[in-house]
């Protein structure tokens, strides 16, 4: 075990941050931590790494284990190059280089015994050079440079000439290239690209190191975390698996702990009916067994009510006017500046309803192509034609639609002054603002937040074709799938621009990948994508001359079939299992429907038995009170018989009553 930590508590003045958190790293796991923005990620990582102390708890690690930590703002700073601030990692094996070759050198004039003690000296050294990785430094360090998305040309840059992206890429190459035991990240893939972000996670895959991660990433974590540890609450859960088995056992444990709850609900309300109704029967052994159970029932530990998921959109968006059904026509779009072109000859079309994704490596051009759309931008060349009817959303990363200095709620009431407070309520509650939330300054308010203002703004309006850039930049988990859910059921025409695989994946109905100053087109998701990627790069055959108009219109138009033509005898097969099952469900459905049936029919006769034994022995009790009978001593012996006779019956009645109300 690398890291253990043992009920860690955190408390700041704002609250209760950790309570009781507790989980472990073992050597080589790949961890993630995950939770809603504010949910105490960061502070964890802070007193894991020695930086804040808890204010209980401990935090034990392996004796002589090296750890090592890249913050969100990691950024290095040095006047060395690119090259050189990595090469620095492995300086003592620079040096120990350094001391072979002089050790060659020296033995070109020694003999004797003063060669042999060199000799043994020299072997020592690349014995020890050789176990440490020191002929495949340098060509390691070279892959990370280029899989982080450095240029060979870019390896001799100043670090001080980098953006703040490129210097903490520099900062994750170190971290990598070093490989300390545990390897602690914090929103590793934020300054990456699509094809740095796949090379990463092969990358961690393949080493050694224990890695613990902090990330929004849930296409990352699928295909790198083997545990999740969720901060919700104050308090962390463990889950074995990757984000998608995390997620699927979150709800199945929501679903369970949720049915337990209904379910302890309508035995409290059965209970209360039940005693109520022996109550009424106003008998001495029926008030004792309603006391019995009102006993029992004081008793029980009452479930609380899971919290809902506001997670859930409940809002369905549709466009106030529909457009035609050709929505978008681009034709020989150029675009460059100065010598460096961004993309040429770039042709496509959009349909009504489509969803559709551009993707590609970091300086392709795809939020300019998307300003050109938006008319903030010119093309050097080329021309687009919007479709009939057509009205753009425009989202962009900056979010230039917001007023600082109102709330969230004149934000949405000053730009819809039609909507009822009720309807402005409810649209920023599936946005995730509830209560004085929606008083909020816009100022005051995280990137996040003001995303899912400009969202809740763009969702509100009447556009019918929503362009957004970046949309998922800054959410946490719990936003994104919000916008994902408004994004499915948004029944008019999407075109966006996102390095978020995971989101692409669930509202993407095409990619267009921007590569080689064109564009590539697949019919599917990014599943798909990655399925077909190679096939269609060897197709379109880059490396030679074409014409990327027909590439842009999608010169592969068969591709996104081609998945649906297989596997039809395993979906035959499932069909028939499918069939067979749900006809054993149908008829143990109608054999408990007829339970159900029976048992309240038996309940109701049950109940005018009571009824008709209690008006018996009323009427009995009324004659042997009549004074008429009070001389008549065998008359009054066969009234008293009878009533007895009959009260046992009526007790039957009422313990036959209990056992059918239990069945209904």
């Amino acid at each position: 075990m690398l890291l253990s930590c043992q009920n860690i508590c955190k408390e700041f003045v704002t609250g209760v941050v950790l309570h009781n958190v507790s989980f472990h790293i073992e050597e080589h796991e790949k961890a993630a931590i995950v939770g809603v923005n504010g949910a105490g990620k960061t502070t964890l990582l802070r007193i894991l790494l020695g930086e804040l102390a808890p204010d209980e708890g401990t935090v034990t690690t392996a004796k002589g284990a090296r750890i090592g930590y890249l913050a969100q703002d990691g950024a290095v700073s040095s006047e060395h190059t690119i090259y050189e601030e990595l090469l620095s990692v492995k300086q003592d094996l620079v040096d120990l280089e350094g001391e072979i070759r002089r050790c060659e050198e020296a033995m070109k004039g020694l003999e004797g015994e003063a060669l042999e003690q060199m000799m043994k000296q020299y072997a020592s050294m690349t014995e020890r050079f050789e176990r440490e990785d020191g002929y495949a430094y340098k060509s390691r360090l070279i892959g990370v440079l280029k899989g982080l998305g450095f240029t060979e040309e870019d390896f001799s840059r100043s670090i001080s000439t980098l953006s703040g992206g490129q210097k903490t890429r520099v900062a994750l190459g170190k971290l990598l290239l070093d490989q300390p035991d545990l390897i602690v990240l914090d929103e590793p893939t934020n300054h990456l690209d699509l094809g740095s972000i796949r090379w990463l996670e092969n990358y961690i895959s393949g080493i050694s190191s224990a890695v613990l991660i902090v990330s929004h990433d849930r296409y990352f974590l699928d295909r790198i975390a083997t545990k999740i540890i969720e901060i919700e609450s104050g308090e962390a859960t463990v889950y074995e698996g990757n984000y998608t088995a995390y997620s699927e056992k979150k709800e199945m444990l929501r679903s369970a702990r949720l049915k337990a709850y209904l379910n302890q609900q309508a035995e409290i309300k059965h209970q209360e009916e039940v005693i109520e109704k022996l109550r009424s029967f106003n008998r001495e052994k029926s008030i004792k067994r309603a006391e019995s159970r009102e006993k029992m029932l004081e008793k029980t530990e009452r479930l609380e009510k899971p919290r809902e998921l506001n997670a859930q959109m409940h809002l369905r968006l549709t466009p106030h006017r529909e457009s035609g059904k050709d929505v978008l026509m681009a034709e020989d779009l150029s675009k460059a500046y100065g010598d460096h072109v961004l993309f040429e000859h770039v042709s496509f079309e959009i349909s009504r309803g489509e969803h559709v994704a551009i993707i590609g490596d970091n300086g392709t051009g795809k939020t300019t192509l998307l300003k050109i759309l938006n008319g903030l931008e010119q093309p050097d060349c080329g021309d687009f034609t919007l479709g009939t009817h057509v009205e753009i959303g425009y989202y962009d990363q900056e979010h230039h639609v917001l007023h600082a200095e109102k709330t969230v709620y004149e934000e949405i009431a000053d730009a819809y002054p039609t909507l009822t407070i009720t309807e402005i309520r409810n649209t920023l509650a599936a946005f995730l603002f509830t209560g004085d939330d929606v008083f909020k300054r816009i100022g005051d308010l995280s990137g996040g937040e003001r995303g899912r203002v400009s969202l809740a703004k763009l969702m509100l309006s009447d556009c019918n074709f929503l362009i957004l850039d970046e949309p998922t930049n800054h959410l946490d988990l719990i936003s994104k799938e919000v916008l994902e859910s408004a994004i499915r059921s948004y029944e008019g025409t999407v075109l966006y621009v996102s390095h978020d695989r995971f989101f692409i994946n669930r509202t993407a109905t095409r990619i267009l990948e921007l590569t080689h100053e064109r564009f590539l087109n697949y019919i599917g998701n990014y599943d798909y994508y990655l399925e077909k990627r190679e096939d269609v790069l060897a197709a379109q055959n880059l490396s030679e001359e074409s014409d990327s108009r027909n590439a842009g219109k999608g010169i592969f138009p068969g591709a996104g079939s081609a998945a649906s033509g297989t596997g039809g005898a395993a979906s035959a097969s499932k069909g028939a299992m499918s069939a067979s099952k749900g006809s054993d469900d149908w008829k143990a459905m109608k054999e408990e429907q007829a339970r159900k049936r029976k048992a309240e029919n038996d309940l109701k006769k049950c109940e005018e038995e009571i009824a008709r034994l209690e008006e018996a022995i009323a009427a009995i009790e009324a004659k042997i009170a009549d004074p008429a009978n009070a001389s008549k001593s065998v008359k009054l012996q066969e009234l008293t018989a009878d009533r007895e006779s009959k009260s046992a019956l009526l007790e039957q009645a009422m313990e036959r009553w209990e056992v059918l109300a239990e069945q209904v």
